[in-house]
C-alpha cells in the first residue's frame, strides 16, 4: 500500500483511519476536487496475523504494533482491578484485531435515537446506509446492500456439530432461532454474519482503502502520525499538529475545510481535551488552557461487560485439537502458502440475542458462542477441547468516563467504565449466566458436553455469581458515547446530529463516541455506517431514501 507525504494544506484533514476514519477518506475522495489527508498512528497493518481470521486470539491479547493495549484505572465495581481494553493501532482500527462479527444492533435503537431528537437516525434513516456499505455473500435484499465495499459473509463452517448443536440446544430451552440476526428480528440463536470474505478479515482497511490508496492522487495517507492537537483559530478548527515519533519535529498541516476526528471512544476525547476542548476545570488540572468550553467530552463512556462461561468437550471436534502443540505452526504454514485450513476461521460462528425479562421491548443479552476455551481475553491457555459461551449484558445502566492521564500526546488515556455499577446491570448478567447455564445443559450438547470448567457447577447463589462476574468479567470491545451527539440544549452533548463539535467551525468527530446510547450488539458495522452517512451530509448529498 504506498503512501504519500502530507502536502502543506488539504481541504480534509482525517484523525484516525479506524472503521469511521477509512470511510470518510474513501467517500470525501471520490470527488476529485478536494484533497484530503488522513493521519493514522500505527502502521499499514499488513501483518498475516491480520489477515488470517484465526489470528484474532494472538491480536486481541497482547500490546503490539496492532493493538494500543489499554489498562483502565482500577474499577471500583469489580474488584479494584484494572481491566485489558485491547483497541486497533493502523489502517482499519479496530476492525484490523476485532473478532470479524457483523452485526448493526436492534431496529429500536437508532429509533430512540430519534426519539432523543436526533432527526435523521431513526431504523429506517440508517438502513439505507448499512445496505450502501454492505456487499453481502447472500445477495441485494430489503435488509442487505451488494456491491459496497465492506464484504459480509456467512462462515464457512455450517455443518460443524457444535454450531449446529448450540443452535439447536438454545431451541430446545425455548428459545426462538433467527434466520438473520440483522434481518426481521434479531431475537433467538442463530449464525452470525461475518467481515470475512474468501478466508481473509476484511477490514474497513481493506475494503474502503486498499482499493484506492495510490492510485487517487487527492489522498495523502500518513501512518505512524501521533496528533498532538488540534489547532482551533477563533472559534475554528484550522489545521493539526502530529509528529512522526516521540521526540521527533511537530509537524502542522491546514485544513481549509474540516478536521475530521476518528480516533476512537477513547482517543478522539483525548485528543480533543489536548487540543483545549473539554471540562475547563480539567484541562487546567493538566496545564492545558481552555479553547473551548464543552463539559461532555469523555463523558458517558459505555461498554458491554462480558462473562465467559467454558465447558470440556468430549469429542477431539473444538479449535484446540486443530491448533494443540505443533499443530499451530501447521495452521499458520497452511494459511500463508495455500490460504486453505484452520486459519480461515474465527471460530465464532453462532450466537444469541435473549431478553433477561419477557417484558422487555428488545433483548439485552448478547451471547457469542466459540468453538474453544476461551479465558481472559485469550491470555490464559486451558490445553484441552472446550467451547465457550460469551454472555454479554447488551443495555447497561453503568456510565464511565476517559479523561487525560497526562497532557504528553504520547501517553495514554485514562479510562474508568464503571463496570457493574448498578443493581439492575448485576441482575441482568446474573440472569445471562443462568440462561446460558440452561442452553448448554440441554440434549442437543450432550454428545459433546464435559463438565463445566468455568465458573464450575459449585457457583450458583447470587452473591457467588456476583464475586465471579466481579472477578472474571471483562470488555468485550464496544466503547462507545464519550463525545456524545445529542441536542444543542443538552449540556453533556458533545457534537450535533451531523457530528459538528458544539459551539466550533470545521471540526466535526466520527466514530463511536457520537453513539449516544450503546447499540444492542457489536459495534464495528455501526461505526461504518456513521461514517457513510455523515460522508454525504458533508458532500451535501440528499440523504438516502428513509426505508418506511
Amino acid at each position: 500500500m504506498g503512501l504519500r507525504m502530507a502536502q502543506d494544506a488539504f481541504d480534509f484533514i482525517v484523525i484516525g483511519a479506524g472503521s469511521a476514519g477509512a470511510v470518510l477518506a474513501a467517500r470525501l475522495s471520490e470527488d476529485p476536487q478536494v484533497r484530503v489527508l488522513l493521519l493514522e498512528a500505527g502502521g499499514k497493518n499488513t501483518s498475516v496475523l491480520v489477515r488470517m481470521p484465526a489470528g484474532v486470539g494472538t491480536l486481541i491479547k497482547q500490546k503490539s504494533k496492532h493493538n494500543w493495549g489499554f489498562w483502565s484505572e482500577p474499577e471500583p465495581h469489580m474488584d479494584g482491578r484494572r481491566m485489558w481494553h485491547p483497541r486497533g493501532r493502523g489502517l482499519g482500527g479496530s476492525s484490523a484485531i476485532n473478532g470479524m462479527v457483523y452485526i448493526r444492533g436492534h431496529a429500536r435503537d437508532y429509533d430512540q435515537w430519534r426519539q432523543m431528537g436526533l432527526e435523521g437516525w431513526s431504523y429506517g434513516d440508517v438502513l439505507p446506509y448499512f445496505r450502501k456499505a454492505e456487499d453481502y455473500g447472500g445477495g441485494k435484499s430489503e435488509f442487505h446492500g451488494a456491491g459496497g465495499p465492506l464484504k459480509v459473509n456467512w462462515g464457512e463452517q455450517s455443518d460443524h456439530p457444535l454450531y449446529r448443536g448450540i443452535i439447536k440446544a438454545g431451541q430446545q430451552a425455548g428459545h426462538k432461532v433467527t434466520p438473520d440476526f440483522n434481518g426481521a428480528d434479531q431475537e433467538g440463536f442463530g449464525r452470525y454474519q461475518l467481515t470475512i470474505n474468501d478466508g481473509q478479515r476484511w477490514s474497513a482497511a481493506r475494503g474502503y482503502l486498499t482499493p484506492i490508496v495510490g492510485t487517487r492522487r487527492n489522498l495523502s495517507v500518513v501512518t505512524g502520525a501521533r496528533v498532538h492537537r488540534i489547532v482551533v483559530v477563533n472559534g475554528r478548527a484550522v489545521g493539526v499538529e502530529y509528529s512522526l515519533g516521540q521526540g521527533k519535529p511537530v509537524q502542522s498541516v491546514r485544513a481549509g475545510r474540516e478536521v475530521l476526528l476518528c480516533a476512537g471512544a477513547f482517543q478522539s476525547p483525548q485528543i480533543l481535551q489536548l487540543s483545549g476542548i473539554g471540562d475547563p476545570e480539567k484541562l487546567k488540572a493538566h496545564g492545558i488552557a481552555p479553547v473551548h468550553a464543552l463539559k461532555g467530552v469523555g463523558e458517558n463512556l459505555q461498554d458491554h461487560l462480558d462473562v465467559t462461561l467454558n465447558w470440556a468437550c468430549t469429542q477431539p471436534i473444538s479449535l484446540y485439537n486443530e491448533i494443540r502443540g505443533l499443530r499451530q505452526l501447521k495452521v499458520g504454514l497452511q494459511y500463508m502458502l495455500t490460504g486453505k485450513g484452520t486459519g480461515r476461521q474465527n471460530g465464532l460462528e453462532a450466537g444469541a440475542f435473549l431478553k433477561s425479562r419477557p417484558d422487555l421491548d428488545r433483548p439485552d443479552v448478547q451471547v457469542h458462542f466459540v468453538i474453544a476455551i476461551m479465558q481472559e481475553h485469550a491470555k490464559v491457555q486451558v490445553k484441552r477441547d472446550g467451547f465457550t459461551l460469551h454472555v454479554c449484558q447488551l443495555r447497561p445502566e453503568s456510565r464511565g468516563r476517559v479523561g487525560l492521564a497526562s497532557a504528553d500526546p504520547y501517553a495514554d488515556p485514562s479510562i474508568l467504565t464503571n463496570f457493574m455499577g448498578t443493581e439492575e446491570d448485576r441482575r441482568v448478567v446474573r440472569e445471562g449466566i443462568r440462561m446460558a447455564r440452561h442452553v448448554a445443559g440441554q440434549d442437543a450438547l450432550a454428545p459433546y458436553r464435559g463438565e463445566e470448567i468455568w465458573p464450575g457447577a459449585a457457583v450458583q447463589r447470587d452473591d457467588e455469581i456476583d464475586a465471579w462476574v466481579r472477578a472474571k468479567g471483562e470488555t468485550i470491545y464496544h466503547p462507545v458515547g464519550t463525545a456524545k451527539m445529542g441536542l444543542t440544549s443538552d449540556p453533556m452533548a458533545v457534537v450535533d446530529k451531523d457530528c459538528k463539535v458544539i459551539g466550533l467551525e470545521g471540526l466535526r468527530v466520527v466514530d463511536a463516541s457520537v453513539i449516544p446510547l450503546l447499540i444492542g450488539g457489536n459495534t464495528n458495522a455501526p461505526t461504518i455506517m456513521i461514517a457513510e452517512k455523515i460522508a454525504d451530509v458533508i458532500r451535501g448529498r440528499e440523504a438516502l431514501a428513509a426505508v418506511a
